[in-house]
């Protein structure tokens, strides 16, 4: 310890002694800094760190005014009264007919505003000027037609909701009439029209149904909000009329198309139906020697006279082309419709065509084309309706009838399954109402 001391003693004296007291008094003042205790930080500092902003002057008082009125076009909702039309329901607003027509010739979905029926309401803007700028209005309750007139131009658009849907099965043996069957098994009549038109190209449902002949479908049921609002479209459907028994499924193509199928995966339609007037009476069979009713003599009958109430729907036998529409004699009012090259049919004794069918005018399967009457030589009301293959009469009622084009050959697997999943499902509600309706329990 002496000897450190000693050496500490001789490194000092090498030091000028100026130079140590300095060193001393630097050392003691950063001993006294570092055992002071913290002060906090004077008020001038704190005040100089604070932003303080100049008082918002207070507004200007201003006298009160009313709010602008809004500019623009204005929504307003009419509702249709019997006797209407676009026309006299837009009149009172100050639309002209000009402006109607432009409306509903400028897109082809704007043509539903034509068929506007009472109780039905529609929506419509106009602006300042007094032009009608929109339209919206429900065809039904899942589809909205809206218009917006843009520029010069109307642009149209057609929404619809979805049906929630759920499968029901019907069945019914015939006592009386198709109409009371059906009823009795809870289906709508339009649903047992489907059910008919499903079977019109096999089944005369004018002669040919007799007591006993029994039915069975599944179809669908459709919801809106939970409520039932109406039946859909038939899933599958058996008939058995005398000794036959007819099966046919609903299948949609690749191509979205709908078509009913047999299960060989041929189409239930032919390319022409029997019965161009549904459900009504035969008063006149296909003959060659019947004595005319007005004429009182021999004169051939090449044809079918159905017998139904003046203004009965009349509807095209098969897909064609009229090629003549006017008077014709003793016929009265005649439509003829050409069917390819080798078929065509006559539709006599109307009492009026339907709109827009003229020389020239194609039509679908099933279009309606006229209505009956007894224009001509007719004592009553009914169709006299002609088949011919090129040009020779043929018996409407005996005739084959070509068949159409089923499903395609390569959807046929993908078919089967589908007809085999609804055969499944037809067979588990039979047995299931079967039980329900026996004694069992």
């Amino acid at each position: 310890m002496k000897q450190l001391l000693s050496a500490a003693g001789r490194l000092v004296r090498q030091f000028p002694r100026t130079h140590l007291l300095l060193s001393m008094i630097l050392l003691g003042g950063v001993i006294l800094i570092a055992l002071q205790p913290d002060t906090p930080p004077r008020k001038a500092e704190i005040q100089a760190k604070t932003i303080t902003l100049p008082p918002r002057p207070a507004p200007k008082s201003e006298p009160e005014t009313a709010p602008p009125v809004p500019t623009g076009p204005q929504w307003q909702t009419l509702t249709v009264k019997s006797g209407d039309s676009l026309s006299s329901l837009l009149q009172p607003l100050g639309i002209g007919a000009s402006q109607v027509y432009g409306l509903i010739n400028s897109d082809e979905k704007l043509e539903r505003l034509t068929d506007i029926r009472p109780g039905e309401t529609l929506k419509v803007s106009i602006d300042d000027s007094g032009r009608l700028t929109g339209v919206q209005y429900h065809p039904s309750r899942v589809e909205t037609l809206t218009a917006r007139l843009r520029g010069a131009g109307w642009e149209a658009r057609l929404s619809q909701r979805e049906y929630q849907k759920q499968t029901r099965f019907a069945e019914a043996e015939i006592t009386d009439s198709l109409f009371l069957a059906g009823a009795a098994a809870g289906i709508s009549d339009k649903l047992t029209m489907q059910l008919a038109n499903l079977f019109a190209w096999d089944v005369d449902f004018v002669l040919d149904i007799r007591k006993g002949d029994r039915f069975r479908l599944l179809y669908e049921e459709l919801y809106l909000d939970g409520e039932k609002v109406g039946e859909g479209d038939i899933l599958m459907a058996e008939f058995w009329n005398q000794d036959r028994h007819l099966t046919a499924f609903r299948y949609e193509t690749r191509s979205g198309d709908v078509e009913y199928l047999d299960i060989k995966g041929d189409s239930m339609r032919k390319e022409f139906i029997r019965t161009p007037v549904a459900f009504s009476r035969i008063s006149s069979r296909f003959s060659l020697g019947r004595k005319h009713p007005i004429l009182n003599r021999i004169r051939a009958h090449k044809g079918i006279d159905y017998a139904a109430p003046s203004g009965t729907p009349i509807k095209a036998a098969g897909d064609g082309k009229v090629i003549f529409a006017g008077v014709k004699g003793g016929y009265g009012n005649v439509i003829i419709l050409r069917h390819g090259q080798v078929y065509t049919t006559l539709y006599a004794h109307m009492r009026s065509f339907a709109r827009g069918i003229r020389v020239g005018k194609r039509v679908k399967q099933g279009q309606t084309i006229g209505y009956v009457g007894a224009s001509g030589l007719a004592t009553g009301p009914h169709l006299h309706y002609e088949f011919r293959i090129n040009g020779v009469h043929r018996n409407p009622l005996t005739v084959p009838l070509p068949k159409a084009r089923g499903i395609n050959d390569n959807e046929r697997a993908e078919f089967l399954i589908a007809a085999n999943r609804l055969k499944a499902q037809m067979t588990l509600f039979a047995e299931a109402s079967t039980l329900a309706s026996s004694d069992v329990f």
